[in-house]
């Protein structure tokens, strides 16, 4: 009966969020790249499914007025899709992602396995029996769940150890993120031998054009936000789309590749609004990588949907009718950086924050910092007031999430669906075969 029920009735809050943030965007400037997603012509050689972690209907309307303009989505909007896992209503990036991949809903934690503990085939698979290449994109750990349930098969997300190898037991041809940690030298040397290419840092990516297999991991577990990020060692997620999609192409029978934008997800965890919208920003930016490729290639169909909503932002708060997300373009560091450079007796507070966002905190505001059990969140949270950026939660909620598609096949997408549709309609759009396992 409960799961019926939530097959049944469409999440209002979340249709009102986006339906509002779309009548918002009607009268902003277009993005540089624009998209028309609805194609029915042609062919579908190639997938790239590219996941915003976390990123809701409110993060796309706060995008829109951080970069203030259209992005490079918003003209792809097709519909939205429902996050539920099997055992709540709230999921977890591994039941959410495992959906996804595998067309089944399971238990949170869970990596494409089924709550009876049978193994999941997934999309990757069916597109690697089918003869196509395929390649794994994140800034988190390569192990973390959203790659992980592509390409392995695990009863818990916390066993990336075991994960690692699966990914090349499974024959990913491109495998880029952090999680140096758990990939051994005796299983990278046992890589190379078959053929793969090792990278660890940003030039030596860029160099590997030949490459036909390649492991890239560029940080112990991982990568850095992009606020943090030191641009002379680890690569933009831009960067790392554009050489999977070099590599990639190389395969005349096509591709199946997933980019995850991790850290968005991680950003609405600890209430860093600035953080999001820095890594959003670096999504798009993978994004237009994409549609770059697409247009040229004209065979490649492109699928963005965020996993679920984290920490349920909103558009505004704190009894105003405003928001203020201009204050965040100010700010260069997150609050896990900021907090870090705060001294032994706290007494630099107002300096350190002012040095990264140009806030001048209260005395209230510093005391705030100086009291709290996370000095980052605390710091975060003063920032999002400012910025008139409201959170519910540190976890994740239950809102349904948009779906965006450009390409061949696009209009596969339109309407409200299940995540579990999500494989299915790319099996469809490719020709291959992927029976949903129930």
């Amino acid at each position: 009966m409960k799961t019926s029920l939530k097959k049944k009735v469409m999440s209002i809050t979340a249709v009102s969020t986006i339906t509002i943030g779309m009548l918002v965007g009607a009268n902003w400037h277009s993005s540089t790249v624009k998209a028309k997603p609805h194609q029915n012509n042609g062919n579908v050689k190639n997938v790239i499914f590219m996941v915003p972690d976390g990123y809701s209907a409110s993060y796309a309307t706060s995008y829109r007025w951080y970069k203030g303009e259209e992005s490079a989505m918003d003209s792809m909007l097709v519909g939205m899709h429902r996050t539920y896992s099997a055992d709540t209503e709230v999921t977890d990036s591994a039941a959410a992602g495992t959906a996804m991949a595998t067309g089944v809903k399971t238990n949170n934690g869970m990596i494409s396995t089924s709550p009876e503990g049978k193994k999941l085939k997934t999309i990757l698979q069916a597109a690697e029996d089918a003869g196509k290449s395929s390649g794994l994109v994140a800034t988190s750990t390569i192990t973390h769940a959203t790659p992980a349930v592509f390409a392995s098969n695990v009863a818990s997300r916390a066993d990336e150890a075991n994960i690692a190898p699966q990914l090349l037991e499974n024959d990913v041809d491109v495998i880029l993120g952090g999680g140096k940690k758990y990939f051994p030298n005796s299983l990278l040397k046992k890589a190379e031998k078959d053929g793969y290419e090792i990278v660890s840092e940003r030039n030596d990516l860029k160099k590997k054009n030949k490459a036909k297999k390649m492991i890239g991991l560029f940080a112990e577990e991982g990568m850095a936000p992009e606020l943090d990020r030191d641009e002379k060692k680890q690569p933009s997620l831009a960067e790392m789309t554009d050489s999977a999609l070099k590599t990639l192409n190389k395969d005349k029978d096509g591709f199946f590749l997933m980019i995850e934008g991790s850290q968005i997800d991680w950003a609405g965890h600890a209430h860093d609004a600035a953080w999001a919208m820095k890594d959003s920003q670096a999504f798009e930016e993978a994004v237009e990588k994409a549609l770059d490729f697409a247009k040229k290639d004209k065979k490649t169909l492109i699928v963005i949907a965020g996993d679920h909503d984290t920490g349920g932002m909103s558009v505004g708060g704190y009894g105003e009718y405003d928001a203020k997300i201009e204050v965040l373009r100010d700010v260069t560091a997150t609050g896990d950086f900021m907090a870090s450079q705060i001294n032994a007796n706290k007494s630099n507070i107002k300096e350190i924050v002012k040095k990264y966002t140009t806030l001048d905190l209260s005395n209230d505001e510093i005391e705030k910092v100086k009291t709290a059990d996370k000095p980052s969140i605390a710091i975060n949270e003063i920032v999002s007031e400012h910025a008139l950026v409201g959170w519910t939660s540190t976890q994740h909620t239950g809102v349904d999430i948009p779906l965006y598609a450009f390409g061949p096949s696009a209009d596969l997408f339109a309407g409200l669906h299940e995540n579990t549709d999500l494989p299915g309609l790319m099996a469809k759009a490719m020709k291959i075969k992927f029976k949903q396992t129930k």
